[in-house]
């Protein structure tokens, strides 16, 4: 697999991170302000991240995403590994990044991979979404933060 980042230019992935952020509302809001790497097996698309700075020492992965058919075969943890080498690179020493409470792989992915809870928000996802969004039969309310020490 090989992840480079994206050219201002090229198009951005939606069909890519649509699957982890289902309003396109919400990315563009945070796209122009970020730093977007997209993963490819051969000529394939199979993964995307978005690395968007907090302030001087924090960067969050906004988006990271995994196409349907290559998910379970650990592209996203290279993925989230990734994120932290870019982030450390560009001089960050804190990766934060954010899930919903009902997203339950991610959750464990995250905290397999370093990452510490920090913070809930509460209502985010009522707040900020016109439509209720559930996974895994839970309603998606409430946003997990997290943070990995770089």
């Amino acid at each position: 697999m090989t992840i480079a980042l994206l050219e201002r230019h090229d198009a951005l992935p939606y069909d890519l991170l649509l699957l982890a952020d289902p309003s396109r509302e919400m990315i563009d809001a945070y796209i122009s302000e970020s730093r977007v790497y997209l993963a490819r097996i051969g000529d394939e698309r199979v993964g995307v991240y978005v690395l968007t700075p907090l302030d001087d020492k924090r960067a969050e992965v906004k988006n990271i995403a995994v196409q349907e058919s290559w998910q379970g075969k650990g592209l996203g943890k290279q993925l989230l590994a990734d994120a932290a080498i870019k982030a450390r690179e560009l001089g960050f020493e804190i990766l934060v990044i954010g899930t919903g409470n009902s997203s339950v792989a991610q959750l464990y992915l995250y905290q397999r991979s370093g990452f510490e809870i920090t913070a809930i928000r509460k209502d985010f996802f009522v707040q900020h979404y016109p439509e209720p969004i559930y996974e895994n039969g839970i309603p998606c309310k409430h946003m997990i933060m997290l943070e990995k020490i770089l």
